[in-house]
């Protein structure tokens, strides 16, 4: 279910629950808390000294009101002032999300220019939070469920008009998101390679400047990818190479194409070097890189932008069978390089080597691809921050600016030549994997470095924080898919729009 969102004058029209932020302390009251004390008789006020509300991130005190434009108050908190960011005020609006979406159908969320964080940065992240923090996996759920009643948002304001289009931009963003969610959690018997490409088809027939296509295994095979090709042949559902091609009538840069990759292993067995059991349910979610790819082309085209774009993505799954490749092996790739196989389950970056190379010669300018690609990463950083890698530090850069401005937090790491050590092979121009416990994230994005071509190239490895295994305490508390990298992707096109980028 989408949520619908808008921006108004405060006070204009009903809703069901009005939110406002309490900073922590307490008291006093941040300006638009005071106001709204002030109308319903110092409530708040009282509360606040009583100790019953308080500006903890995420607390929710829940008042029922008379003769106010909403039946409900809820008072949330977003912790200090000082440490006030727009991650507070996502994690603030999906707390009040949650708590009230199986009663209210609208939420009236009161921005406050007194508060240290501009409004358009308020009205972006009280979009995410509700938005995204409405969301319920629970698809495929046959018992009987209570009926989720929030179905709108309205973002109130004294100017109105000065943040609507940012808002419905932040709106857009956010529902592309959610559906990157809904791929990231279908589960394998049904999301087979085959039907993501028929979503991504779905994607490019909602725009008129998107075109579609998906390459089988003949195809792939008679390109020379010996290496996504090798991944795919131990599974009975046949793999796809999908691309989306978007083709603005006016592209404000006619240089640049932006070239999206993803990964979308729809289910990781880990082949022949098979995964242990635990949690291997959660290998549904190895192609959440390929999902937020399908989605951000669909919010680029959405959004108009004046962006050249090409998204291919890998979709196969990595199964264990008679036909399954096996360590040993020595695989060629699109490029000619040849790979020995060490480890079946280092099979993501096999994938993004064929198509990398496929998406530079299609005419990409700017390579930038998304992967769930090392269980390292997510030791590095857990489920909070990606790392990026890249070949042009400026891109890298542009990539991680871009994610940090809209919540999808990147960190940079490095590369250097003599890393190329780890991938060295005895055998063949390279191997996909190694023996030593070192720099596993380094030695993926060291390998993937070898197919990228001439030009700009940045490697996000989202495994913490793409598909949840646990729970997380902000806006994004449920398991599974996150749709990490949709609202980066869409940032990043909207900046490189821009002449001076």
């Amino acid at each position: 279910m989408e949520i619908d969102v808008s921006v108004a004058a405060p006070g204009s029209g009903s809703a069901d629950v009005l939110a406002v932020c309490v900073l922590d302390p307490a008291r006093p009251l941040s300006a638009e808390a005071e106001r709204l004390d002030e109308r319903i008789g110092g409530r708040l006020g009282r509360l606040a000294y009583d100790r019953e509300l308080h500006g903890r991130r995420e607390h929710v005190a829940l008042l029922h009101v008379e003769g106010q434009p909403a039946d409900r108050l809820a008072a949330v908190g977003i912790g200090p002032a000082e440490a006030l960011d727009a991650d507070a005020i996502r994690a603030a609006a999906g707390a009040v999300a949650r708590t009230v979406r199986d009663f209210a159908g609208t939420i009236a969320w009161q921005l406050d220019a007194s508060l240290p964080l501009p409004l358009p940065e308020q009205a972006r992240a009280a979009v995410d939070g509700v938005v995204l923090g409405a969301y319920d996996p629970g698809l495929w759920k046959r018992e009987e469920q209570s009926e989720r009643a929030l179905t709108r948002l309205v973002l109130w304001t004294d100017e109105p008009e000065t943040l609507r289009e940012a808002t419905e931009r932040a709106a857009l963003i956010a529902a592309w998101t959610n559906r990157s969610r809904d791929l990231s959690n279908m589960p394998p018997n049904e999301l087979t390679p085959e039907v993501l490409a028929a979503r991504a088809e779905e994607i490019a027939g909602t725009s008129e400047h998107v075109t579609f296509e998906a390459l089988g295994p003949e195809e792939i095979r008679a390109l020379g990818m010996g290496a996504f090709a090798a991944v795919s042949q131990g599974s009975h559902n046949p793999p796809r190479l999908i691309v989306l091609r978007y083709d603005p009538p006016n592209p404000s840069r006619s240089e640049l194409v932006l070239g999206l990759v993803g990964k979308a292993v729809t289910f990781d067995t880990g082949g022949i070097s098979i995964k242990p059991a635990l949690n291997m349910e959660n290998m549904k979610g190895d192609m959440s890189g390929g999902a937020a790819v399908l989605a951000s082309v669909g919010a680029i085209a959405e959004l108009e932008l004046p962006l050249r774009t090409l998204a291919v993505v890998g979709a196969t799954e990595n199964a264990i069978g008679g036909g399954a490749y096996r360590p040993g092996d020595i695989l060629t790739a699109m490029n000619g390089r040849t790979i020995e196989v060490i480890n079946t389950d280092a099979e993501g970056r096999l994938v993004l080597a064929d198509a990398l190379w496929y998406t530079r010669e299609q005419g990409a300018t700017h390579l930038l691809d998304l992967a769930t690609l090392t269980g390292a990463m997510e030791l590095a950083l857990g489920d909070l921050y990606a790392g990026c890698f890249g070949n042009d530090s400026g891109w890298r850069d542009q990539v991680i600016a871009s994610g940090e401005a809209v919540g999808d937090h990147v960190w940079p790491f490095p590369l250097h030549p003599r890393y190329r050590r780890y991938i060295d092979s005895h055998f063949a121009d390279m191997k996909n994997s190694s023996v030593l416990r070192q720099g596993s994230p380094v030695l993926a994005a060291e390998f993937l470095q070898e197919f990228v071509g001439d030009g700009p190239w940045a490697h996000v490895d989202l495994a913490g924080p793409a598909f949840l295994t646990y729970p997380r305490p902000d806006y994004l508390t449920q398991r599974g898919g996150t749709g990490y990298g949709v609202r980066l992707v869409a940032e990043l096109a909207r900046r490189l729009c821009e002449p001076s980028r």
